[in-house]
């Protein structure tokens, strides 16, 4: 492999990092209103939809730190 393909495939797996990487920011995202909808479609809270919806916006904020970097 040359420098040139080297460069091309890192730069390709940047990219592939950073798709998934927002794939899953737009699942969390879904994730997280659905549950919220369906806590509160009944109106009644129990203990477990809170804990279910504070245990998905921690995985989604421990998501947010997982973004890769940018190199330019």
């Amino acid at each position: 492999m040359n420098k040139e393909q080297k460069s091309e495939t890192a730069r390709f797996l940047g990219r592939l990092k950073s798709g998934i990487w927002f794939i899953g920011i737009s699942s969390w995202l879904f994730g997280i209103s659905d549950r919220t909808i369906a806590t509160l479609a009944d109106g009644y809270l129990s203990a477990m939809d809170i804990s279910q919806l504070f245990t998905a916006s921690f995985l989604f904020v421990s998501w947010l730190f997982l973004k890769p970097k940018s190199r330019l």
